[in-house]
């Protein structure tokens, strides 16, 4: 007894996405050739930041090239491509616009990862949903003058690769993480910070603050009434008792928004602390190219190039691409070529079977 085919479902798990996130910049990181243990943790730590808008568990085979990743980025609204490398002198990032560029390389001289980071730490801020949402880019010292177009260039490319935020419908609750990029002009090298943002109430003592977070009850056993306690914290100097962020007013800010944190309330004070996440990084930028990793050098760090150069180059490589465009007409000729003549063998054997019978009926 035959058995029946089972129907296969369709397993489509397609989702239609609202408009903002189909917007929003999205960027692959990878990292090509041997890279080391450090690198490619590195890799993973700089992937984990640039979330929700990234391919968190993108699998880069040995046999893929940059080209696999330009043919699918349409199709996934993907607009930057992140590539670390490491050579024998240093490691280097590729941050790259897609799909035709420009290009800018950044050597790696300092980084710390993020495990070492939270290790540091006496008290680890990192929860479930901090990593759902985009974080806010904050850059110093980016302006540049008008012959330093290397240094525009950068920060549009630094704005661009993360999401834009309208500050008159900004959510407070939106924004919980941050990345610092500060460049400086003397050595031209940026630092590179990734903080979590934390809020506290201003004017709390810490059995109150310990009350409303809901986190550890004070041991009131010895105490007849509560007022006691708060005497107690009353009696601490104000650093003591509510902490440097807290005295700080230039960390001080008023709400004006309701935020999911408890204790902190619209149109009251609140402190501002940034938890540092991960990772840490010192850049130098070390070139800037036209294209997508390829292209006429914008800039360079190390050598520069006369005008007689730059036009030499700019030459061999109009003629490299006429050739190129000579072999792919040559390839497709050869191809149809091909395709004419196996079509041609396919059909003389018909004909040949067709005068056959005749003369067999003769």
């Amino acid at each position: 007894m035959a058995r029946k085919k089972k129907s296969r479902k369709n397993r489509s798990t397609h989702v239609d996405e609202p408009e903002a996130v189909k917007k929003a910049p999205h960027t692959f990181v990878i990292k090509r050739g041997r890279v080391g243990k450090n690198v490619g943790e590195l890799m993973r730590d700089f992937r984990h930041m640039m979330e929700p808008f990234t391919a968190s568990s993108l699998k880069v085979r040995r046999q893929n090239v940059i080209r696999d990743f330009v043919s699918v980025a349409s199709h996934l609204n993907v607009t930057h491509l992140v590539n670390f490398t490491k050579t024998e002198k240093a490691a280097y990032m590729r941050l790259c616009r897609m799909p035709k560029g420009p290009t800018l390389t950044y050597k790696i001289l300092e980084y710390t990862l993020a495990r070492d980071v939270r290790h540091s730490q006496r008290k680890q801020l990192v929860y479930q949903h901090l990593f759902q949402l985009s974080p806010l880019i904050v850059m110093n010292a980016f302006s540049g003058s008008d012959d330093q177009l290397e240094v525009k260039l950068m920060a549009s490319m630094w704005r661009n690769i993360f999401p834009s935020i309208d500050i008159n419908r900004a959510n407070l609750n939106a924004i919980r993480r941050v990345v610092l990029l500060n460049y400086n002009p003397d050595t031209k090298l940026i630092d590179l910070r990734h903080y979590a943002i934390k809020l506290r109430p201003v004017g709390l003592s810490k059995t109150v603050r310990r009350l409303l977070n809901n986190r550890k009850v004070p041991d009131l056993g010895r105490l007849s009434q509560i007022e006691e306690a708060l005497d107690k914290d009353a009696a601490m100097t104000e650093s003591e008792g509510e902490g440097a962020d807290e005295v700080d007013e230039d960390r001080q800010v008023t709400l004006p928004q309701q935020v999911s944190s408890r204790g902190n309330m619209v149109d009251e004070k609140s402190a501002i602390r940034l938890v540092e996440l991960g990772p840490r990084m010192t850049l130098e930028l070390v070139k800037v190219e036209e294209g997508l990793m390829t292209g006429d050098v914008l800039y360079h760090a190390i050598m520069a190039k006369t005008k007689a150069e730059v036009k030499l180059m700019k030459t061999k490589r109009r003629e490299q691409a006429v050739l190129k465009a000579q072999r792919r007409r040559q390839q497709a000729d050869n191809v149809q070529r091909k395709l004419v003549a196996k079509q041609m063998q396919q059909d003389e054997p018909k004909e040949s079977e067709t005068v056959d019978d005749g003369d067999a009926l003769e």
